[in-house]
C-alpha cells in the first residue's frame, strides 16, 4: 500500500521520539533483566561491554521488527509511518540500516565526549545540543528528512488517524 508523502512537522517527530525513548525504559528493563539472570550478573558493572551490545543488538531487533511493519507504538500514537522513499512498507533490511544510520543521534556527542573526556552535566548538555543540531538539519533537506532517513532511503510520514 502506497501513503501520500505528507512529512509530519518537526515538534511532533520529535515529541514521538522523546515517547519512543520513554517506552524503551521498558525494554531496557525487559532485557537488563533477561541478561542478568542468564549471565548470572550480581554487579551493574560487570559485563558492561556485553550488556550494552545485547542491548544494542535488542533494540535493532525491536526497531527492525517493527519499522518493517511501519510504526513503533509511539509511531502510531503520534499517527506517523515509516516507508521507503517512494511511500512503500520498508523491507526488513533496510529498516535495520536505517537503525545503523539512526545511531548519528548519538555516536558524535558519545565520541565527543570520550575524546573530551566529559562526565556528568557537561555530557548531558553535549548530547542535547547535538540531538538539537542533528534535529534542525532536517529543515535545510529539501523534504525536511532527518538525514539518516535520507541515506537509508526511507521517510516518515504522516498517516491520518483511524475514525472509529
Amino acid at each position: 500500500m502506497q501513503y501520500e508523502i505528507i512529512t509530519p512537522g518537526l515538534w511532533r517527530r520529535m515529541a514521538c521520539w522523546l515517547y519512543e525513548g520513554m517506552l524503551l525504559f521498558g525494554v531496557v528493563f525487559i532485557a537488563g533483566y533477561l541478561f542478568g539472570t542468564l549471565s548470572q550478573t550480581r554487579n551493574a558493572m560487570d559485563n558492561r561491554h556485553a550488556l550494552q551490545a545485547f542491548l544494542f543488538v535488542v533494540f535493532g531487533i525491536y526497531f527492525g521488527w517493527f519499522w518493517s511493519q511501519g510504526q513503533t507504538l509511539a509511531m502510531k500514537t503520534w499517527h506517523i509511518r515509516l516507508v521507503d522513499s517512494r511511500g512503500y512498507p520498508v523491507s526488513q533490511a533496510r529498516a535495520v540500516g536505517r537503525y545503523a544510520l539512526s545511531w548519528m543521534w548519538f555516536l558524535p556527542p558519545l565520541a565527543a565526549m570520550e575524546w573530551m573526556q566529559l562526565s556528568g552535566p557537561p555530557t548531558v548538555l553535549v548530547v542535547v545540543l547535538w540531538v538539537t543540531v542533528w534535529a534542525l538539519l532536517s529543515r535545510i533537506q529539501v523534504q525536511h528528512q532527518f538525514w539518516h532517513d535520507v541515506w537509508a532511503g526511507t521517510r516518515l510520514v504522516s498517516v491520518a488517524p483511524v475514525a472509529k
